[in-house]
């Protein structure tokens, strides 16, 4: 089998458009006649906001999903397979495309989401989601080896407002963070707003102003936000973990939400052990989704048609 001109900038494109820590984009996609495989680009570090390369892997498990879903909207299964080669690991997973199998009308509309989705930073509208629609979006994932578990807002928003805020005064406070901040700034000539309308959810610069706790405890409450979980916290649960943010993402796109990733205050090892005691969590928190629905669709169709931001954490993935 060989891929035709068209369908290979059909796996392309789907890939380009993954989100990635800090729009780095710390993947390599190779296409071959019997489908592609993603690497992993180790010169893509972010060393203070990404110590541990968690964000990287979840990025690389993104764009997996993407290539996964040309694969089938181009009428071919597709086989994901993990690390398949233990001599190389920057070899993150090869998708294998095999005989001829139409896609379902879900993998249709995921598809047509890769190009649509965003990251959203403004407040949702008030319109909140309804339990079936959260029900829905958790059972989206199906990915085994993770979870995807909704925050209580009532009950959750107290301990999470907390920790948050403390994760942001730290790294508000992190000279080492802030340089690396002003460096990515700068490399992708995209500085970053004077304020931004959320500064929980996204980076914290040295002269950000972080809302109180009852103030964000408000904030929270009126959000959904889904918690990715992982058993173990290795880089194969990374990649699943991603893999997972991805499905559930697409899917909600595809059905009129925007929302945006949050990973930043995972970095720091008591706000990640903070969430398990306080939350109650049975598993490693990955990442962080908020979602809801735009406070103008027509606006945000418009951008979404004029822009290509996308978004893991700070501004655009």
């Amino acid at each position: 089998m060989t891929w035709s001109d068209i369908e290979v900038g059909v796996l392309a494109r789907a890939a380009a458009n993954a989100p990635s820590v800090h729009n780095s984009r710390p993947w390599a996609v190779e296409i071959h006649p019997d489908g592609a495989e993603v690497y992993e680009r180790f010169e893509a570090r972010l060393p203070r906001h990404d110590p541990s390369g968690r964000d990287r892997m979840i990025s690389c498990g993104a764009v997996v999903t993407n290539v996964e879903l040309a694969v089938r909207a181009l009428g071919r299964r597709a086989e994901v397979t993990l690390f398949p080669d233990g001599a190389r690991p920057d070899l993150v997973a090869r998708v294998a495309a095999r005989g001829r199998e139409p896609a379902t009308e879900d993998e249709v509309n995921r598809y047509s989401a890769i190009y649509r989705r965003r990251s959203y930073r403004a407040p949702f509208a008030l319109q909140r989601l309804a339990r079936h629609e959260v029900a829905a979006l958790v059972a989206a994932a199906g990915v085994a080896g993770t979870q995807i578990r909704p925050v209580h807002a009532d009950r959750e928003s107290p301990a999470l407002a907390e920790l948050l805020g403390y994760a942001g005064r730290v790294l508000r406070a992190d000279r080492a963070y802030q340089r690396e901040l002003s460096a990515w700034s700068d490399q992708f000539r995209d500085p970053l707003p004077l304020e931004p309308t959320l500064p929980w959810s996204g980076l914290v610069r040295a002269d950000s102003h972080l809302p109180d706790t009852i103030t964000l405890t408000e904030r929270l409450a009126r959000e959904q936000l889904l918690l990715v979980l992982t058993p173990d916290d290795a880089r194969r649960d990374h990649v699943l973990a991603g893999r997972a943010l991805q499905q559930v993402w697409l899917t909600a796109v595809a059905n009129g939400l925007v929302g945006s990733v949050l990973t930043q205050p995972l970095q720091l090892h008591e706000v990640r052990a903070g969430l398990i005691a306080r939350l109650g969590l049975a598993g490693h928190p990955q990442a962080f989704l908020r979602l809801g629905y735009p406070v103008n669709g027509v606006l945000t169709a418009q951008r979404a048609a004029a822009g290509s931001g996308t978004g893991l954490g700070p501004r655009r993935r």
